[in-house]
């Protein structure tokens, strides 16, 4: 009888760091994975490549990762922010000196022989870093957005140099995302982004333009404290930006201007910058409905699109399962979405609920530019699928963000009757 009650008791405080801990939240990321290692072999199966095994033992390591976050008193990351924050950036300017240079950018540091990509896990910093800056403020005036911009804009810039355009436009859309959860007025954010639409539509669509500098003119004067002048500063803000989107468009690289315009039209280059989209297209609309089974699609097993296992891996889910396997991928990534939300609406307090949201950005985020990308929607950014896509980096980054974000909902207050 003693020896029953021991071990009832020892197996009660071996489950209770776990016992509220939301197993939807990671069952999703770890089915994910599993699918991933299967498409990245397919992609591979021809070249006898592990990089498929390698995927798994990497999501193996963060299984273990986020199961050990979720017990972690995620509070604690709010008094080392500032910390955490040093660290990043410190992590990204290694890259300047020290790094691995591919394919033109310098983004990796070689570390007992593995390549680490300080961009990916400078995500999480970023996500930290802003969530426990802002936590303390119930509602954000001008002041607080502005030196949330300048906190951020230091790694983003960083990053952006490496040159990596497609991680910088992530930490955008976790910069946003935050604000908005944080009550900044969502006039201010469309403002904050105003720039970049008009430099778009001056050199696409002259009138279009002037419509565009009116409209934020009025929402400056209706958002911001001083009406007048601030939406003065506004109009005169996007007429330069309009007029200097040549000036801009200068500083990108030759494949990322490439990557910008070929999506509209990639037979303008179908043997160079548009031959990813073109055979991307074949492949995802040669699977059909149900797929041309795994290992059989022709796309795919003959190695019509480059970088497949990383990249364009969901053109592969598209010809080998069809429409049915890719709209399940899509509906286990929105299934994961409502649960971030569900838990940065029940978090106990702003600095978990901003984390929350931090993730749900940096995933919901990726997985649209991703798919997009894939099937002509958007530019090609070189942005991988979170949990398919091969990277190890961002396999541990994806993985260590819902283990915090397990952290919060295990830890937050729940009736009890």
């Amino acid at each position: 009888m003693l020896q029953r009650i021991r071990r009832q008791l020892s197996w009660k405080t071996l489950t209770q760091p776990w016992r509220d801990v939301d197993w939807i939240l990671f069952l999703i990321p770890i089915v994910l994975t599993v699918l991933g290692g299967l498409m990245i072999r397919s992609t591979e199966l021809q070249t006898g490549s592990t990089n498929w095994i390698q995927h798994w033992v990497t999501g193996g390591i963060g299984v273990v990762l986020m199961l050990l976050l979720a017990t972690f008193r995620y509070e604690t990351l709010g008094q080392w922010y500032w910390f955490i924050y040093a660290f990043t950036n410190l992590s990204l300017l290694a890259v300047r000196f020290v790094g691995t240079t591919a394919l033109g950018a310098e983004r990796w540091i070689s570390i007992a022989g593995f390549h680490v990509q300080p961009s990916e896990f400078a995500k999480i910093g970023a996500i930290i870093t802003l969530a426990a800056f802002l936590s303390n403020r119930p509602s954000l005036n001008l002041i607080d957005v502005t030196k949330a911009l300048t906190i951020i804009s230091l790694p983003l810039i960083l990053v952006f140099l490496q040159p990596s355009l497609g991680t910088s436009l992530v930490f955008g859309a976790i910069t946003l995302a935050i604000l908005y959860w944080g009550n900044a007025n969502p006039g201010w954010l469309i403002l904050l982004i105003s720039p970049i639409p008009a430099a778009i539509l001056a050199n696409v669509f002259l009138p279009a333009w002037f419509v565009w500098v009116v409209l934020m003119g009025v929402v400056a004067w209706r958002t911001l404290p001083w009406m007048r002048m601030g939406a003065f500063m506004i109009v005169v803000l996007n007429l330069v930006a309009g007029s200097m989107g040549q000036v801009l468009w200068g500083l990108l690289h030759d494949y990322q201007k490439a990557r910008i315009t070929l999506f509209l039209d990639p037979y303008q280059d179908p043997l160079g910058g548009g031959y990813h989209l073109i055979q991307s297209r074949i492949a995802i609309g040669a699977g059909q409905l149900w797929g041309r089974g795994l290992h059989q699609g022709t796309q795919t097993q003959l190695h019509f699109i480059p970088e497949q296992h990383t990249d364009f891996i969901f053109a592969a889910i598209g010809e080998e399962l069809g429409f049915v396997g890719a709209f399940l991928v899509l509906f286990v990534f929105w299934l994961l979405c409502l649960r971030l939300v569900l838990i940065a609406q029940t978090a106990k307090d702003n600095f978990g609920a901003l984390l929350a949201v931090g993730v749900l950005a940096m995933i919901s985020f990726q997985t649209l530019v991703n798919i997009s990308m894939t099937i002509g929607l958007a530019p090609i950014t070189g942005i991988p699928l979170p949990w398919l896509s091969y990277g190890r980096s961002a396999l541990l980054t994806n993985f260590i963000a819902i283990g915090l974000v397990a952290s919060v909902a295990n830890h937050r207050r729940r009736l009890k009757f």
